[in-house]
């Protein structure tokens, strides 16, 4: 066998070498008794810790290591699976676009970095169990990035390239008796790397499990497994097609839930090819709302009868097709309400385990998550299973994105040779072997109805060549591809139309315009930070327009890593905390879940848009829309809850049969509308608000493997009565106007405004302090990301100059502006006006009216300025002492809302602490603000504070001012709690979210610019 030569590295043409071919992921078993521990003894997992040496170039890495008789055991000692970068070596390095060499070395297409690219150096020794004597022996690697180089006892074995897909080679020649020395050489960087620029952290090494297995003497190194489906769907199909060795029987027993299906058997055939087809009758389909699975078991003998393997692979029975130029699963026009799903462990790198993959699917069937896209790459094996398991639909992403060399052609810096793959062939071979390794790998996977040939790689006959390799190998299923939207010269590549983050009306206009294919979104609803405003916009469409078929959210997790910072406490780190350049920073926090995987406050609002039955009202009545494919709504307990100023009063059960994809109207019961009747003369309402809201659930009626019983899918509410009687006080005031100062005093507080401003200068409730400083104007908050990205501080940079430098005092060289006072017969009324230093210039008033019970109505009033842009806020600020650190608000909940994402929000009384109300976005942003509150009550543990109270306020308590949110880079940088900041406001614009690079808030989720805006609420000590 020849020696490793290190030019192939460099080479796009040489990608593998002496690698066996891909096939299936099912696994072998000796025994069926074997088959129910979950453990197979043909394999031996070589996981654990291996020899390492690190370098930072080739030229410095060791040379002969791999010879048998080179000592490694002064060398370092590393974990497998894992990224070098985790166990420290190198640094993670976080990028998007720009590949992770740009200015540090001038590279073309093919070329690899030389001065700075790691090379990993790994040695594991072993010893064959007795078991394996005499068999032949391979070695699988089932994820190393980006390539290696493999020896065994000194002799060089082969070598791969892919991340994200197996290689495995055998080794039986190379094997001696007793200790045997494997040797892998990892390369960060090779030419392959080019068609490697995902969005992602850059690492590299042996990032998945490695393992020998031995192959018996009669074997199935590949299967695929094929069903079919009558049209009407009574009848179906089972072919398989294994590649075998050997000769014997495949005896074969198809199980639905123990139940016997079918049998039979299969001569092995003497061409290495054994096939085989069979017809059933009792038909149960598989969709992610019913993933029906069949069991199948493979029995393999020899001539004898002699067991040597059994395989059980899972089954499902389903049919995706194209009809009528729509996306069908099983007969039903499918709507995709996905994810991307980038593989990510905040502990781990691109290594999460199996308990973190359950946790992922779980969190997303609860949150009515249906679809993943494996964002950019093939992950392992175990997520493909679990989606056939618990019933999500995949589009499963061949490894392949090279955004970095067509973005600077866009932009004109570089020439169209620059760009890969496009139409060269020197790339071709090596992304079609891609393409196979993934269709082998996954074939049998029933939760993959559409494969994708790669991201954000332009277009082209490379490309076009991949998307017929898929067809070649796969009828069942169709295939998908955004980037010809750039080059559309082989726009077959795609049998939908896919693009990325167009807007809700551009997605009208195109397919007004080109009605030949059904369109998906592939990414959609940037998630980055606070974000996912208007997403609803695109949820709707799909009811609207049937050839729109849905889309994906990117992305599910935050890209983040544990890191301790200079305090020793652990934080979720992002791009450029470990000091990588280039980088791309907090680009990597895109996702609807934390970086420690539980949901960001934005999945409550995914879960509503995503519910699959909706509720509308209309006077005494409510309509189900149903729009599960196969579902009906007599498998959930329908729950009506109504509640009276949040609390519920009455909760019954109602019978509730729609069937798949129709709706229904229902007339709402009697003993609703007679216990509001009853609770509101019993409550005997003389001022102030009654509000009666109805709640229509969808609660689960048995126990799933992903929620229990009661677990809500759906809901729909609606606010049935709401009585007003306006606020009445008699108590009475005393007034004591001082020559600088207007003090208003009732029985239980008093009030102190300054002359001369500042404006309410204290409030004392029952003896206590209540306010630390001022209340004022209010215009900013602190940008999210989505702001950041549609240069929100640039175009609204005035409002938060406004914000910290409103006066009372009048216009800079004027005359002094006077707080104007009115006695009334039970009320004071204090005015200030505020000079707000915009241009043109503006001002605000505000209007503070005192009641003897220590209530004060605030009213806040606009003219509007010709030539001023619309706020990020219109509202009060107010600094409380950060003992008062409970928050309890009645209005919409539980997590926080915005105007253009509050739809998820359930009307009702919640309450937690104030810190709580920081969202964890790995960078500090606009956050907890809620939106329609009625009433909020901030106190400290003995339940003294503070009430604000108004009709459907925007609300916030928060330990840290906006300006001190925005100051800081990481929730460690914020400053020490030194108050409750609280802000209430008529509106805050929406927090936007169509992408972050440009998109802002839709019109109608802003404030409006010019006009005048006027809003009150009131405020008194607890």
């Amino acid at each position: 066998m020849k020696e490793f030569q290190y030019e192939i590295v460099k080479n796009p043409e040489i990608f593998m070498e002496n690698r066996l071919p891909a096939h299936s992921d099912h696994v072998a078993y000796k025994s069926l008794s074997e088959m129910n521990t979950g453990k197979t003894s043909y394999r031996l997992s070589l996981d654990g810790v291996w020899h390492f040496h690190y370098s930072k170039n080739v030229n410095d890495a060791p040379d002969g290591f791999w010879a048998k008789d080179y000592d490694t055991t002064p060398w370092d000692r590393i974990n497998v699976p894992a990224h070098i970068q985790m166990e420290g070596y190198d640094k993670p390095q976080y990028v998007n676009i720009q590949y992770p060499w740009d200015g540090s070395e001038d590279l073309r297409p093919g070329d690899i970095p030389e001065k700075f690219n790691p090379v990993a150096d790994y040695v594991k020794l072993f010893t064959l169990p007795k078991e394996f004597k005499g068999e032949k022996i391979c070695i699988s690697f089932q994820g190393v990035e980006s390539g290696f180089a493999l020896w065994l006892n000194g002799k060089y074995i082969g070598y791969s390239e892919d991340s994200f897909d197996p290689a495995e080679f055998d080794l039986t020649d190379a094997l001696v008796k007793g200790e045997n020395k494997l040797a892998v050489r990892v390369f960060k960087w090779t030419s392959s790397s080019w068609c490697e620029d995902q969005d992602f952290f850059r690492f590299s090494g042996i990032f998945r499990s490695v393992y020998l297995f031995a192959v018996p003497k009669v074997h199935v190194s590949d299967l695929t497994i094929e069903t079919g489906l009558a049209d009407d769907f009574k009848t179906a199909s089972l072919s398989i097609s294994a590649a075998t060795t050997g000769s014997g029987m495949m005896e074969l027993k198809l199980l639905y839930k123990g139940e016997k299906i079918l049998e039979g058997k299969i001569p092995l055939s003497t061409s290495r090819t054994t096939t085989g087809k069979c017809d059933f009758e009792k038909v149960y389909l598989w969709s992610a709302e019913e993933p029906n699975l069949y069991e199948l078991y493979l029995t393999i003998t020899d001539t004898r009868g002699v067991v040597y393997e059994v395989i059980k692979q899972h089954i499902g029975l389903r049919k995706f097709e194209m009809k009528n130029g729509l996306m069908q699963l099983n007969g039903k026009r499918i709507v995709f309400k996905g994810v991307n799903r980038h593989e990510f462990s905040h502990r781990n790198g691109r290594v999460p385990d199996r308990e973190e993959l359950i946790q992922d699917i779980i969190t997303m069937k609860r949150h009515n998550i249906n679809a993943i896209r494996t964002s950019h790459y093939p992950d392992d094996s175990a997520i493909y299973e679990l989606c056939d398991i618990y019933g999500l639909y995949m589009i499963a992403e061949n490894n392949l994105e090279t955004h970095g060399s067509w973005e600077p052609f866009e932009r004109g810096i570089e020439t169209e040779d620059f760009v890969v793959p496009k139409d060269k062939d020197e790339w071709k071979e090596m992304l079609l072997d891609r393409i196979d390794s993934c269709y082998h790998r996954n074939k049998n996977h029933p939760a993959i109805l559409i494969w994708s040939v790669g991201n954000e790689a332009f277009g082209g006959s490379v490309i076009y060549e991949m998307s017929k390799r898929f067809k070649e190998h796969d009828s069942t299923r169709l295939v998908h591809y955004e980037g010809l939207f750039h080059d559309r010269r082989f726009n077959d590549t795609s049998d939908m139309e896919s693009q990325m983050y167009p807007s809700v009306e551009s997605i009208k206009d195109f397919l007004k315009k080109d009605k030949k294919k059904p369109f998906i979104c592939c990414e959609y609803s940037h998630a980055m930070g606070n974000s996912c405003g208007g997403m609803h916009l695109y949820t709707n469409l799909t009811d609207e327009e049937p050839r729109y078929q849905g889309g994906f959210i990117w992305d599910y997790i935050d890209q983040s890593i544990l890191k301790k910072d200079r305090y020793g406490k652990y934080f979720e780190a992002y791009g450029g905390d470990f000091y990588d350049r280039p980088t791309d920073y907090n680009f990597s926090g895109n996702g609807i879940a934390y970086g420690d995987r539980t949901p960001s406050p934005k999945m409550q609002e995914v879960k509503f848009n995503y519910q699959n039955i909706s509720v509308e009202f209309e006077k005494s009545k409510f309509k189900v829309i149903n729009k599960n494919l196969f579902t009906d709504t007599t498998e959930f307990n329908t729950v009506l809850r109504l509640l009276a100023n949040g609390k519920e009063i009455l909760k019954k059960k109602i019978e509730c049969s729609v069937k798949p994809l129709s709706s229904k109207t229902f007339t709402i019961p009697s003993e609703i509308t007679e216990e509001m009747l009853d609770y509101e003369t019993g409550f005997g309402l003389t001022s102030g608000t009654l509000e009666f809201v109805l709640i229509v659930s969808f609660e689960l009626k048995e126990d799933t493997i992903w929620a229990d019983r009661g677990h809500e899918v759906a809901f729909g509410q609606t606010v049935l009565k709401k009585v007003v009687k306006p606020f009445k006080c008699n108590e009475k005031l005393r007034i004591v106007r001082g020559k600088n100062n207007i003090g208003v005093h009732g029985d239980e507080f008093s009030a102190l405004f300054g002359i001369m401003g500042p404006g309410l200068l204290s409030y004392v409730y029952c003896g206590r302090e209540m306010i630390e400083k001022a209340p004022a104007p209010n215009f900013w908050r602190a940008p999210n990301d989505n702001d950041c990205g549609s240069m929100m501080q640039q175009r609204y940079a005035q409002w938060k100059i406004a914000s910290l430098y409103a006066s009372v005092k009048g216009k800079p060289d004027n005359d002094m502006w006077f707080a104007e006072v009115t006695e009334g017969k039970n009320s004071v009324k204090v005015a200030y006006r505020y000079y707000l230093p915009t241009t043109p210039e503006a001002e605000c008033r505000v209007l503070y009216e005192v009641f003897g019970d220590g209530t004060i109505k605030t009213t806040m009033s606009y003219d509007g300025v010709k030539g001023l842009p619309d706020m990020p806020e219109f509202g009060m600020i107010f600094k409380l002492n950060a003992d008062y650190d409970n928050l309890t608000w009645y209005g919409l909940g539980a997590e926080e809302t915005y105007e253009d994402r509050k739809r998820g929000g359930k009307i009702g009384i919640y309450s937690n602490k104030v810190s709580d109300n920081m969202a964890k976005y790995l960078m500090p942003q606009e956050c907890g603000n809620k939106c329609d509150v009625r009433w909020a009550r901030v106190t400290d543990l003995k339940g003294r504070g503070m009430e604000f109270y108004g009709d459907n306020i925007s609300f916030s308590a928060l330990p840290y001012t906006p300006h001190e949110v925005e100051n800081a880079m990481h929730d460690f940088e914020l400053p020490e709690v030194h108050y409750t900041v609280v802000r209430a406001a008529m509106q805050q614009m929406g927090i936007a979210g169509d992408d972050s690079w440009g998109a802002r808030p839709h019109p109608e989720y802003r404030l409006p610019a010019g006009k005048k805006l006027e809003f009150s609420f009131s405020f008194k000590g607890i």
